[in-house]
């Protein structure tokens, strides 16, 4: 079997050498050379899979967690979540995120979107199901995880998000898909 032939706007990879390996994450820098023959170093950060919920009960609400990311210095809203483990299914990796951080147990998971976050530096395929209500099992959440859980209507989302309450890539990307449901009544 022959190679596909290389695209006229494809980039050519001339190597890349790795700057830092830690277990969560690898930073390398790559020579590439784009088509007109420009060529540069490019940082590349290849990162595990991660996967997150959303949990929506019958009231139109979602399951979220109020944490402090201090990378920005910001308190905000996010969908419970995390990095899979080497060789976890998304799908068990979700579940579990959810009942470690919240102390709920999501009910049945579908696969809602996929995306990659910052698609020209990071390598991260992040994984977003929908669970129609959840199950408190009983275990308080995780006081490195979040200060508090709260349970927002979705009809507050589009507010918190412009007042910058809700920012992540990750809870924007579900939320909005999740809106989409609703909006063409599908949820």
């Amino acid at each position: 079997m022959t190679a596909e032939p290389k695209r006229a706007s494809e980039w050519t990879i001339h190597g890349e050498r790795v700057i830092d390996d830690s277990r969560r994450a690898v930073l390398s820098i790559a020579d590439v050379e784009l088509p007109d023959g420009v060529r540069f170093e490019q940082y590349v950060l290849r990162v595990p899979g991660a996967a997150m919920v959303i949990v929506v009960d019958d009231d139109e609400r979602v399951l979220m967690m109020w944490r402090h990311r201090f990378i920005v210095d910001r308190w905000v809203w996010e969908l419970p979540g995390g990095y899979l483990d080497p060789a976890e299914d998304a799908m068990a990796c979700a579940t579990r995120e959810v009942e470690e951080e919240t102390g709920w147990r999501p009910r049945h998971l579908e696969k809602l979107v996929t995306f990659q976050p910052m698609v020209g530096t990071i390598d991260q395929e992040n994984v977003v199901y929908i669970a129609r209500g959840a199950d408190y099992i009983g275990s308080a959440p995780d006081i490195n995880e979040a200060e508090r859980l709260g349970w927002i209507p979705l009809d507050q989302v589009q507010e918190l998000t412009d007042a910058g309450a809700i920012v992540g890539a990750g809870s924007i990307s579900g939320l909005l898909a999740v809106l989409l449901l609703k909006a063409t009544g599908k949820l």
